[in-house]
């Protein structure tokens, strides 16, 4: 079994009993850090707007005899987000750690062109939304002495043009987490970030191999190229990110707040 196969199955139980909340539930990281969740022994209880995605990944952990709950949410509207609080505390009665996952990609275009209604658009699911849901929740954590992690990106460390945007709206998000470390720090709850680089999941995948048809070479060599700019030569999994992710989240990370942690293989040096 590889070092990979190896992290892939191995998950201390470091979350027995808490009630984790996932928000932006997909194919790729949501999902990997709900999983992993539960296999860490937490209760989930899965956001995202799709439904079909949060039913298969609800079923995912069930069948492994988790616990999972789906609420479809629109992070964007106060409404729908009251009710995932809501959801969350009728099911269980209380709430450990939320995970704000939830983001959208803006146009990769200079941000002098970038149109201006689609930055604002961002911001409201990229940064506001992690806010008024964190808001939601406080009293909440406060009560569990919880953990709030959000997913943050490599764009705050790289000067790569044509993610002005993107980089706005993360930095933003960076700016918030420490701000409501400070906030929430009194009230015994933790705030931390971590950055991931490039995932190799679904989005990354479909970008090498789209790059590796222009160029009419072997997706691999799109990949050798991007991870070698990377000190361990690979790029980062889900699991991987998700593993860091749920560190914060646990009692191991319980004199930690106000931190950002880079997981890019070494991508970038922070």
């Amino acid at each position: 079994m590889t070092a990979a196969e190896r992290a892939a199955t191995a998950m201390p139980i470091m979350l027995e009993g808490k009630v984790l909340v996932v928000s932006g539930v997909g194919t790729g990281l949501g999902r990997s850090v709900a999983v992993r969740g539960a296999l860490a022994g937490a209760r989930v209880v899965l956001a995202a707007r799709t439904e079909s995605r949060l039913t298969e990944v609800a079923e995912e952990i069930r069948d492994m005899g988790g616990t999972a709950v789906s609420v479809p949410t629109d992070l964007t509207d106060d409404a729908s987000v009251t009710n995932l609080a809501e959801s969350a505390l009728a099911e269980f009665g209380f709430v450990d750690a939320v995970v704000h996952n939830a983001f959208v990609q803006p146009p990769h275009e200079r941000l002098l062109d970038t149109e201006f209604e689609s930055v604002r658009r961002g911001m409201d699911i990229n940064l506001l939304a992690a806010l008024n849901l964190t808001r939601k929740l406080a009293p909440a954590l406060e009560k569990s002495q919880g953990s709030v992690v959000m997913i943050n990106s490599m764009v705050l460390r790289n000067q790569l043009p044509n993610f002005g945007a993107y980089r706005v709206m993360k930095a933003g998000l960076l700016a918030l987490a420490r701000s409501l470390s400070v906030e929430l720090g009194p009230m015994g709850v933790r705030v931390n970030s971590v950055a991931p680089g490039y995932i190799w999941a679904e989005r990354v995948q479909r970008m090498v191999e789209k790059q590796a048809g222009e160029r009419g070479v072997d997706p691999s060599v799109v990949y050798d190229e991007i991870a070698a700019g990377t000190d361990l030569r690979r790029l980062p999994e889900p699991d991987d990110i998700a593993n860091a992710v749920l560190f914060f989240a646990s009692d191991l990370a319980r004199a930690i707040t106000g931190q950002c942690l880079d997981v890019n293989c070494g991508h970038a040096h922070h």
